[in-house]
């Protein structure tokens, strides 16, 4: 048999090739057109496209009451967060940021159950936010047991501070509260009612005043703190009464303080049902007092849940007063349907937009946004103070220092909540006398 030349020999195996190629891709459910072209790429030797990047991670964990009695607060907040996170795209750098959220359900042990799945099953890199105190109270221990930095949690109590301050080097992952302790607000209710006092806008009948809230260490620590502020004063705690979350039924109590005589009640609940209940129920019983509750206008809504029973009742709750604020609010509005509350939805989005400055920081100065990295961030620059955000809608600048810590830093010039007074569902500003709409008024149910 003649030799075949080697010329003949390749054109030989190259079509060999392309019969194989072609008869394996039809085999396998191509069309003739795409096993031909196939066989023609290997056959010339064509590179395939080299697989894309998996494109970087981080995942954050938010908390926060996602059901349960106050999931209208939660919902707020993430609102909030979603629409600060919405301006850069979800991105940080060459990062994409994804949210687990964790609903704490408004229950301490849920919450940290939920938590710890997050940060175990879901392998989130850092934590963000929390609503309630009793549930930072719960989380921390999980933060500290895994050293996942936690950041601005709105959970207030001073039994986070005792804990931070007991035992630093443990608890230093739980960075920063986004609402300061109580003590630190509740003293410019005092200060308001007793200028009224003193400047005869208020004679009272008597010096009694009641202590209410609700039985979690929110409440608790609130009623402590302005019980004290208030007894300091020269006031007479007539009685201190303490309520399950979510309860609605408040007539026995109210008909017991207006036996009681007292002139002044003060206190704090944590749900939106809870409050409007109580302020209604107010009315409906005669109690002949003037009105604290603190958070009264948390959500946006609060007015259709109290109607004008809110009316005369102080508060202390930021309002939307620059151009910003009233921007932000609006487009809430047109993008949910409703009008947000500034305490809720506002601070939830000036503390997304801070931790997103922390997050770009992180990247800048330890090259990516791992959990390491994130504790490197937490001590060396947000609790000294090194870095603080003041482009928020809300306050003036967000800010800890090391003698704040784990508070932020509470005076005018930073982050200050004004006192107001409602009516019609309208708070207007009574205190303090720089910013004040009014002077504060006093109902003649009251006198």
């Amino acid at each position: 048999m003649r030799k075949l030349s080697k010329q003949k020999m390749a054109k030989s195996i190259l079509v060999l090739v392309l019969l194989l190629s072609m008869a394996g891709m039809m085999l396998s459910g191509c069309s003739g057109n795409d096993a031909a072209k196939s066989a023609t790429a290997a056959a010339e030797g064509d590179k395939a496209p080299e697989a894309a990047e998996t494109p970087k991670v981080c995942k954050v964990g938010v908390i926060g009451p996602y059901t349960g009695p106050a999931a209208r607060s939660g919902e707020e907040i993430k609102n909030g967060i979603l629409m600060a996170f919405e301006a850069i795209n979800y991105k940080v750098g060459d990062y994409n940021i994804e949210f687990v959220w964790i609903d704490s359900e408004s229950d301490a042990e849920k919450a940290a159950r939920a938590y710890e799945q997050a940060i175990v099953k879901d392998k989130i890199d850092v934590g963000f936010m929390d609503w309630h105190s009793w549930v930072s109270v719960s989380c921390m221990d999980i933060s500290a047991k895994y050293q996942i930095p936690h950041f601005f949690s709105f959970g207030a109590g001073d039994t986070i501070n005792e804990k931070i301050k007991g035992d630093y080097e443990k608890y230093k992952y739980w960075v920063g509260k986004a609402w300061p302790t109580s003590s630190l607000l509740t003293q410019a209710y005092v200060e308001t009612v007793t200028k009224a006092i003193d400047s005869k806008a208020w004679t009272p009948r008597n010096m009694k005043c009641a202590i209410y809230g609700v039985d979690n260490d929110w409440g608790r620590n609130f009623g402590a703190a302005i019980g004290k502020q208030f007894k300091d004063a020269g006031w007479t705690i007539a009685d201190e009464a303490w309520v399950g979350l979510g309860e609605t039924d408040f007539y026995p109590l109210l008909t017991k303080l207006k036996k009681e005589d007292v002139s002044l009640i003060a206190g704090t609940m944590s749900d939106p049902s809870s409050v409007a209940a109580f302020i209604k129920q107010t009315r409906e019983v005669g109690l002949k007092s003037l009105i604290i509750c603190d958070g009264l206008g948390w959500v946006g809504e609060w007015y259709g849940l109290c109607g004008t029973a809110s009316d005369y009742v102080l508060d202390q709750i930021p309002q939307w007063t620059t151009a910003e604020a009233k921007k932000f609010k609006d487009d809430y509005t047109k993008k949910y349907g409703y009008e947000p509350g500034p305490s809720t939805a506002g601070m939830g989005y000036d503390w997304a937009n801070f931790f997103i400055k922390v997050m770009n920081l992180t990247l800048e100065q330890y090259g990516d946004l791992s959990t390491e990295s994130f504790r490197k961030v937490a001590e060396e620059h947000v609790i000294p103070g090194k870095v603080s955000y003041t482009g928020g809608i809300i306050h003036q600048e967000y800010k800890y220092t090391p003698e704040s810590f784990p508070d932020p830093v509470v005076d005018q010039d930073h982050y200050i909540f004004p006192v107001i007074q409602y009516f019609e569902g309208q708070g207007k500003m009574v205190w303090p006398d720089a910013w004040k709409d009014q002077d504060i008024k006093i109902p003649d149910f009251a006198k």
